[in-house]
């Protein structure tokens, strides 16, 4: 991500963050509990509305984003500690967290199959894992323009995917998906899923 994204990020997402977005990311957030991982935080626009999580452990690969998300974290309800991680590659134990949440982060993440793989490791059983994320459309035109867009938006907004089906995706890594909301004709769509693998008791 280049050193001057991070800058403009707050500024070119204001008008939808005020429209309809902060909306969504507060409902989606009342349902995160417990020991909680949030993956691409950015500059912590959701650091604010946590409010029944014991603990937030924040990944983000960009060192200017996480400058950016000093004052949200030190303004938070609840306790957050930011890592400079990729969602590739995490450092955390197997079934560590009890929730986790990823707002508009998989359009950009470079292979979102290992993430999703990542993802179910580090969280246990039956763990809620909460995504926000434009997509690609249904309606054919609009899709076919999304594709035709893809390669230049790719350059102006520093490797975001207009054209990904993540929903197939997270269908596909094998979480179960519960329930699925969909926002401006199916661009932005708010999958909840748990993590169904099973519970691994020791043995007597």
């Amino acid at each position: 991500m280049s050193n001057f994204f991070p800058s403009i990020y707050d500024l070119a997402m204001r008008p939808l963050e005020k429209r309809k977005f902060q909306q969504i990311r507060k409902e989606l957030l009342s349902h995160a509990a417990g020991r909680v991982l949030e993956i691409g935080a950015g500059t912590g626009i959701n650091f604010p509305l946590y409010k029944n999580a014991e603990h937030v452990d924040a990944i983000e690969p960009n060192q200017g984003m996480i400058e950016q998300s000093h004052a949200r974290k030190a303004a938070a309800a609840v306790p957050i500690q930011v890592h400079q991680q990729s969602a590739e590659s995490l450092d955390f134990p197997d079934d560590t967290f009890d929730t986790v949440v990823s707002t508009l982060v998989f359009c950009t993440i470079p292979d979102p199959v290992k993430a999703l793989q990542e993802l179910s490791r580090v969280s246990k059983p039956q763990t809620k894992l909460l995504f926000f994320e434009h997509v690609k459309m249904e309606h054919p035109t609009l899709a076919f323009a999304q594709e035709a867009l893809n390669p230049l938006w790719k350059r102006v907004c520093d490797g975001c995917h207009l054209n990904r089906d993540t929903l197939h995706t997270i269908q596909e890594s094998g979480l179960q998906v519960t329930n699925v909301t969909s926002y401006y004709k199916g661009l932005f769509l708010v999958i909840e899923s748990e993590n169904n693998k099973a519970i691994d008791h020791p043995s007597l």
